[in-house]
């Protein structure tokens, strides 16, 4: 052996060991923000509720926990056994979705969302997202060429992402099923299918939106359409927790009025811990507070691209590709609901939001790209 391939062998070994140092060290920073904001917004809720005012904190430490031992086993486990449990990881996701249907499903708020199994509650969409990621990643690595045939590409993708969608709709749950599809459209545009179907699927999903809002039964949902166009229009009624959010994002100024002592969180903002956390950030640590926040995920974002860009195969570069949508979407639709950018849609912010489901899929999807960074060659 030359000392030339030596020394190419050691450098290797030293990538595949040190993986992506930066995407950990904002994980990680995001996961204990997470821990800090929800403790603070959730402060009353959990007083009024239950008596025991550090009851989310105590849940959500131990959901970091899991998250953290979830995200160093998916960083030890090759990425390459995803590509072979991708088919059944996709049959099982379909199953539970299905299972929601079931006296196993559990309604909270007007949803059948969650599954109840004994002290084990999961959320299906949640899982569906990951589990329709690595089956997108596989079936079209399998057959690069396969995204440039209607038939044989985009066809049987667009079939499955119709059952996850209308699955996902029926519980109801619009947010979950509008990034269920973005994620697999986005990962057929980076795959390499063709404008003239991207325009199509983007015409198909309007036309659907438009529908949804108007069919019958859907008065819900056009109340908080319309709402979001005017949430003054009826502050105590759709435009409520809007009103709330943006009277918390005002409040708080370029520096906030300072970590704990938001004023919405005092039971007038609903669920402050959850969908709206970005809300109180803005209230207690201003502008400024949120424009960091928003750079770390900018940047988080930016080293998810880097390792797509240098991902060893065409499966791992759309593993990860999906990976980072996700991310990404869910960054933006969080933070666009917040500030009444959008209409308002029931969408964590990643590694700072309540909720145990999303939080270890999240920091085990983090695991999967550093698996990944360490067997890139650059």
């Amino acid at each position: 052996m030359t000392t030339a391939t030596a020394e190419t062998l050691r450098t290797k070994r030293k990538k595949l060991k040190s993986g992506d140092f930066v995407l950990t060290a904002l994980m990680m920073g995001l996961v204990v923000f997470g821990v800090i904001m929800v403790f603070s917004a959730s402060y009353y809720t959990a007083l009024s509720k239950t008596g025991n005012p550090y009851q989310y904190l105590i849940r959500d430490s131990i959901w970091a926990v899991a998250g953290t031992i979830t995200f160093l086993t998916a960083t030890m486990v090759d990425y390459r056994l995803y590509q072979r449990l991708a088919y059944p990881a996709a049959a099982i996701a379909l199953i539970l979705l299905l299972l929601i249907f079931t006296p196993l499903g559990q309604d909270s708020h007007g949803a059948v969302r969650w599954l109840k199994v004994g002290p084990i509650t999961l959320m299906p969409g949640e899982i569906t997202k990951v589990c329709a990621i690595a089956f997108v990643a596989r079936f079209l690595s399998d057959h690069p060429k396969r995204i440039k045939s209607l038939v044989k590409g985009v066809l049987p993708v667009c079939i499955v992402m119709m059952f996850y969608v209308v699955l996902i709709l029926l519980q109801p749950n619009m947010s979950t099923a509008i990034t269920v599809a973005g994620i697999i459209c986005g990962m057929m545009f980076v795959a390499g299918l063709d404008w003239i179907w991207i325009g199509a699927l983007g015409g198909l999903g309007a036309a659907g939106c438009w529908i949804l809002l108007h069919m019958e039964g859907a008065e819900y949902r056009l109340q908080r359409y319309i709402s979001f166009l005017d949430p003054f229009a009826d502050p105590l009624g759709a435009g409520y927790q809007v009103v709330q959010s943006i009277l918390a994002m005002g409040s708080g100024g370029l520096t906030g009025v300072g970590l704990g002592k938001s004023i919405q969180k005092t039971l007038y903002l609903p669920e402050p811990q959850n969908d709206f956390i970005f809300a109180i950030i803005g209230e207690e640590l201003g502008f400024i507070g949120c424009l960091i926040l928003m750079m770390v995920y900018l940047v988080l974002v930016w080293r998810c691209c880097h390792i797509c860009l240098n991902a060893p195969d065409m499966f791992s570069m759309l593993l990860a590709s999906g990976i980072t949508i996700m991310l990404a979407v869910q960054v933006l639709l969080n933070i666009a609901v917040v500030t009444s950018c959008m209409p308002p849609t029931g969408i964590i912010l990643p590694f700072v939001s309540y909720g145990g489901n999303a939080l270890i899929i999240f920091m085990g999807a983090m695991g999967v790209m550093l698996n990944i960074s360490r067997h890139s060659a650059v």
